[in-house]
């Protein structure tokens, strides 16, 4: 099995990109290709490689920023919430070169062609009305092994444990491609109709579990939970990673911990969302919290 160590550094910058194209990948799902000049100095390390995504305010043709250098997140943070540009995280599905371009998926939330949808937040009504020329701008490493990727099972793991919602389906796929042959992976995914089912291609040997939840009947995240707590899962040493709602996240990291006997140091748990909170309020939650830390 392939096993990687965390990177010494985690090199990031700003780049301009338009769409390229979009393509309606099922109901709940439409990927976007992005393009820019200096893409060729872009370096995804592929997995679940994660960037910060920077979308103009609705009167607005591009992102607006007060500065893009290393002060850029306090620039950010003063900046008037009515013209600062909308950050969102995301996870590169894939990158290519000759031409520079690379893959984004993002789940719609219901959000129609026009961008329109209740539950929808600005990233998903965005994509939902994205049009070719479209400007955004990305935050994005420079480095293959960077900061971004946080799927790096340690030396010694003989299985791996995968699970996640919408949101997290394209860093699985990423994963499981990187997967070498004779891995096993154990792999439970919750979507939200039938027709969200896509082929994963992997060289391992993945034994994957879709739960569609308007089959599953119960909010999001809870059909994983229930399906954890039933399924045999292979012997040996794990390795899990768990990504989605935040509660579910949390929920199926202490059923593995608590109930299964996994090392906590083999669990990699990321909440890529939570119920009720938009990306905004997780931020001011972060901000005030490393600012009490400073304090004490």
């Amino acid at each position: 099995m392939t096993t990687t160590a965390a990177p010494a550094t985690a090199p990031f910058r700003f780049f301009d990109v338009h769409v390229v194209r979009t393509e309606r990948r099922s109901p709940s799902v439409v990927r976007i290709t992005f393009g820019g000049e200096r893409l060729a100095e872009m370096a995804s390390g592929g997995r679940d490689q994660r960037f910060k995504l920077f979308l103009p305010q609705p009167h607005q043709s591009r992102p607006v920023f007060d500065d893009t250098g290393e002060g850029w997140y306090a620039a950010w943070r003063v900046q008037d919430p009515a013209e600062r540009a909308v950050m969102r995280t995301y996870t590169i599905r894939e990158q290519r070169h000759d031409p520079e371009e690379f893959d984004v998926d993002f789940v719609l939330h219901g959000a129609d062609a026009a961008g329109h949808a209740p539950a929808s937040g600005p990233a998903s009504s965005w994509a939902a009305a994205a049009r070719t020329g479209d400007r955004l701008s990305v935050l994005a490493p420079t480095v293959e092994d960077n900061g971004g990727v946080d799927f790096r099972p340690p030396s010694g793991t003989d299985w791996i444990l995968l699970t996640g919602d919408g949101t997290a389906l394209p860093a699985v796929a990423g994963i499981l491609a990187w997967l070498t042959p004779g891995t096993h992976a154990q792999v439970f995914l919750e979507i939200d109709h039938e027709d969200d089912r896509r082929y994963l291609p992997s060289f391992a040997d993945a034994d994957i579990t879709w739960i569609v939840r308007d089959h599953a009947g119960a909010p999001g995240g809870e059909a994983v939970v229930d399906a954890l707590r039933t399924a045999t899962l292979p012997t040996g040493t794990p390795y899990a990673w768990i990504a989605g709602e935040a509660g579910s996240v949390k929920a199926q990291r202490r059923h593995l911990v608590q109930e299964r006997g996994f090392d906590r140091r083999a669990v990699k748990f990321t909440g890529y969302w939570r119920r009720g909170a938009t990306e905004e309020d997780l931020i001011a939650e972060l901000t005030a919290a490393a600012a009490a830390a400073d304090q004490d």
